[in-house]
């Protein structure tokens, strides 16, 4: 099985982790999940992430060819915009994201977002494969967290977004509009029929309960073992029974808001109003 080079980067302000991952043999790289850094209290935003993405990409001499979205992220805002003007590369999610958009957009009357998908450069289909260097991507459907997530499966690693989580912590929440959690179960179980020895490359780290360090590698072995909501045999019921108890115990995220209005966008911030300054839109709930 073909072995991708892996780059990880956390941002503790998010706890999100993007990723370099590269073919060690033509030097070709994708950049997964990246974020943009912005300060929700003061509306200031910078690309100092993922010019450290960038910075690590020329040092090990690799030319991006693909930033890849595994969904539209809830927690964070993509810098993918930022990254396609530094390399040229593509901005890319799965198809889904379509439904995404159509749900969102009339909740921030953003009549600018298509509907369809032309925001992005390419949408994936479930199976769809294509070239990193000498390397195959393989496009896995993994609906349930968002009706659009995407797992990229590259050699004997796949990166699995917001579906898993590490062992000790369990699995996405799946209360998002769109989410479903039976069909999060089935999503999980494709994923850990996969080989025991594949490496599962996650997106988020929250440090469960006990564990001192921040941590995103795992294996199918291990998630299958010892994962507290699905290792063993947990039935689909008593899953979907215990991930709609926790999920209806979850706040919102902090960046909710932000987020989805920029990332249904591929990332594009909103253009500038009359007065030269950019505005994100806060739907009131009264």
């Amino acid at each position: 099985m073909p072995t991708p080079s892996v780059h990880a980067q956390f941002d503790e302000s998010t706890n999100t982790i993007s990723y370099v991952v590269w073919d060690p043999a033509t030097a070709q790289a994708a950049i997964i999940d990246p974020v943009l850094d912005y300060d929700h209290r003061s509306g200031r935003a910078s690309h100092r992430s993922a010019d450290a993405l960038l910075a690590f990409a020329a040092e090990q001499g690799l030319a991006v060819a693909w930033i890849l979205e595994t969904h539209a992220h809830a927690d964070h805002l993509s810098a993918a915009p930022w990254l396609k003007e530094k390399t040229g590369a593509p901005i890319c999610i799965g198809e889904h994201i379509r439904d995404v958009q159509r749900t969102f957009a009339p909740v921030f009357g953003l009549e600018d977002v298509s509907g369809d998908g032309r925001e992005f450069d390419r949408l994936f289909r479930d199976g769809e494969t294509f070239p990193l260097g000498g390397l195959q991507v393989r496009v896995m459907h993994t609906p349930g967290h968002t009706p659009a997530c995407v797992s990229y499966r590259i050699g004997d690693a796949v990166f699995v977004g917001d579906t898993l989580f590490m062992p000790d912590y369990g699995t996405a929440r799946a209360d998002f509009p769109g989410g479903d959690a039976r069909t999060l179960y089935r999503s999980i179980h494709a994923l850990l029929s996969l080989p025991d020895d594949t490496r599962l490359f996650l997106c988020h780290d929250y440090k469960a309960p006990g564990r001192d360090h921040y941590a995103w590698e795992t294996t199918v072995a291990d998630e299958k073992a010892r994962n507290v909501h699905i290792g063993g045999s947990v039935t689909e019921e008593d899953y979907v029974k215990m991930r709609e108890a926790r999920d209806a115990t979850l706040a919102a995220p902090v960046l909710l808001l932000p987020s989805l209005q920029v990332n249904i966008r591929a990332g594009r911030l909103p253009g500038p109003e009359a007065n030269g300054r950019r505005y994100l839109k806060i739907p009131l709930d009264i």
